[in-house]
């Protein structure tokens, strides 16, 4: 299984960008799907997450109102839509995958069964 994040780059606050993750190895549309960040010298933190049905998706209190999460199973790629960038934004992304068939949840770590490498994102003030 692969999961291969792309789209972080630097961006001045305010600005916007958008992640995606493209997914292989796995039966993509059974997997609920997550985006989880770590800022330097902090946790991993959960963003975003989508279920498999597509019918459930959560935000962090951080990010909602500003992010958005969508997946096109035909592509097998999850998006992060980005928007409102802040400082405190900055930190590696990730994206992980749980599944098959299991509830998306606002975890992190163990809670997902695969990870990918990440993508940078640097927000500046």
């Amino acid at each position: 299984v692969q999961l291969v994040e792309s789209g972080g780059g630097l961006v001045q606050a305010g600005g916007s960008l958008r992640l995606a993750c493209a997914g292989s190895g796995l039966t993509f549309s059974t997997y609920s799907l997550a985006w989880v960040r770590q800022a330097p010298g902090k946790e991993r933190e959960f963003v975003s997450g989508i279920s498999w049905l597509d019918t459930n998706t959560l935000y962090s209190d951080s990010v909602k109102g500003r992010f958005t999460i969508s997946r096109d199973n035909a592509k097998n790629t999850v998006y992060l839509q980005m928007n409102s960038l802040k400082p405190e934004d900055t930190a590696v992304y990730y994206c992980a995958a749980r599944g098959p068939r299991r509830t998306v949840v606002s975890g992190t770590g163990a809670t997902y069964d695969y990870w990918g490498q990440g993508t940078q994102v640097a927000v500046s003030s």
